[in-house]
Parts: structure tokens; C-alpha cells; sequence
């Protein structure tokens, strides 16, 4: 599988830390039976997580797995995460992948909150899904994203509950799978910038200063006197985290 260089226009094979991501990916993918439907739309933010994704899974399509069909969905809009991104760039990957790319435009969104925009867009993307006749969703979720989300729920609202790797979504009829969950985002934070689309990553403008950075910061504190902290924290996520999700 290789890697396309937007700088040099050439195409680079996976480095070690790919090589990690990509045996990672295919373990939560066996693990958790992430693979039902062969068809797979990917929501595709732009950032470095979903474009890793979207590498990721062309690479082991066909290698241990059904081909899969993949499509990429990136929602468009002034005040959203895919604001910032370049369409230039996003359908000269897609392209280099042979994957089609759908563009949507998102409305304008005046409440600055994280989870009111997600909503909006994630509606978006799960309506484009059924229109392309496919019923499984992917989303870039990795690994830190499931411990913030645990120890947010459990801040805010005392629930311990995480990101499920696996998610029917039984009103919108699509099932959310989450094939990063295992992949540190350190290793995506290297494997995106030794390809060189980290600076073309996704840039919030509202969640520079998000509870989840701060909850991040937190975690970091915690490892300088509980190292394993962060390992500890995703297998409680796993294991024990509310299958509260389940009955949406």
C-alpha cells in the first residue's frame, strides 16, 4: 500500500509506524466484527484521523477481508470542522486511492458547540450514506478520543461510558464502526506527517480551548505518576463502558 506525497506528487510506502496502524486496524476489524457490509462510506473531516482511515482501510481492502466498496462523504461548511480544509487536496487523495468523493454543504451553524455541529453533520453524512445504498459508516475515532470520551461522561454527566467500536444506528439505518479505536493518535500524528497531510489537517475554530483538550491535558498529568494510566483507562473503556449508545 502506498502513500501519496502531495510535495514531490510521488507515492511512499507504509513506514514502520504504518505498518503498526495497519495491523492494528485489521485486529479491531477481526476483533470486534467490524465487517458486515462490504460497502463502507467513510466520513472524511479532512483531518489527519479520517484521512488515515481512509488509507488504512484501501490498504487491507482485499487482504484478509472482502474488497470493500469505499466512498468518502466530506461535509462542507464555513463554521464546521471541514472549513478549513482544501478540496484541492482532499480529491487529489481520493482520487490517488480511486475512491469517489462526495461533497455536501452543511447550513450555517451559530451554536459554537462541539456536539451541536457534530449532529448536524453527522445527520448529513448518514442521509448520503442511504442514498448511496450503503449501511455502514466509518468514523476516524481512535483510541485517546475513547478515553476523553470516557472520563467526559463521567465528569459531566457520571456515566461511565465510552465510544463503542461498533454502533447500530437503528433510526437512521446505518451501523457506526469505529476501525481506529485501537491506534494511538500519536502514530497517526507521525504517520500523518511523514506523508505530509498534517498540515492540512482539519482546524476547529471553535475547539482550540474544547473540555476535551482539557480533559486531555488531565490524562497527561495523571502519567507522570500512573504511567499505564492511559492503557488502564482504554481497557476499562472496552470492557466495562455503557452499552448506552446501543439504543439509539
Amino acid at each position: 500500500m502506498c502513500v501519496m506525497n502531495e510535495k514531490s506528487g510521488t507515492f511512499l510506502p507504509f513506514s514502520k509506524v504504518g505498518k503498526k496502524m495497519e495491523s492494528q486496524v485489521r485486529k479491531a476489524m477481526f476483533d470486534l466484527d467490524l465487517v458486515e457490509d462490504p460497502s463502507i462510506a467513510i466520513a472524511l473531516s479532512g483531518g489527519k484521523d479520517s484521512l488515515s482511515l481512509m488509507i488504512m482501510l484501501h490498504a487491507i481492502s482485499g487482504k484478509g477481508f472482502p474488497k470493500f466498496s469505499l466512498h468518502a462523504i466530506h461535509v462542507e461548511g464555513e463554521k464546521t470542522c471541514g472549513g478549513s480544509v482544501n478540496r484541492s487536496f482532499l480529491k487529489n487523495v481520493c482520487s490517488s486511492l480511486n475512491i469517489p468523493l462526495i461533497l455536501q454543504k452543511a447550513p450555517v451553524i451559530e451554536n459554537n458547540e462541539c456536539y451541536y455541529c457534530s449532529r448536524i453533520r453527522r445527520k448529513i453524512i448518514f442521509d448520503t450514506a442511504r442514498k448511496l445504498n450503503v449501511s455502514t459508516v466509518a468514523f476516524g475515532h481512535h483510541r485517546d478520543d475513547a478515553i476523553q470520551t470516557l472520563l467526559l461522561n463521567l465528569y459531566h454527566k457520571g456515566e461511565f461510558a465510552s465510544l463503542l467500536p461498533k454502533v447500530p444506528m437503528i433510526r437512521y439505518k446505518v451501523t457506526i464502526i469505529r476501525p481506529l479505536i485501537y491506534v494511538a493518535e500519536k502514530d497517526i500524528i507521525e504517520f500523518a506527517r511523514q506523508n505530509n497531510f498534517l498540515a492540512n489537517s482539519v482546524q476547529c475554530p471553535f475547539g482550540r480551548d474544547s473540555k476535551r483538550k482539557e480533559v486531555e491535558r488531565l490524562i497527561q498529568q495523571m502519567e507522570n505518576s500512573f504511567p499505564h494510566v492511559r492503557k488502564n483507562l482504554f481497557h476499562a473503556s472496552v470492557n466495562y463502558g455503557s452499552k448506552k449508545a446501543l439504543n439509539i
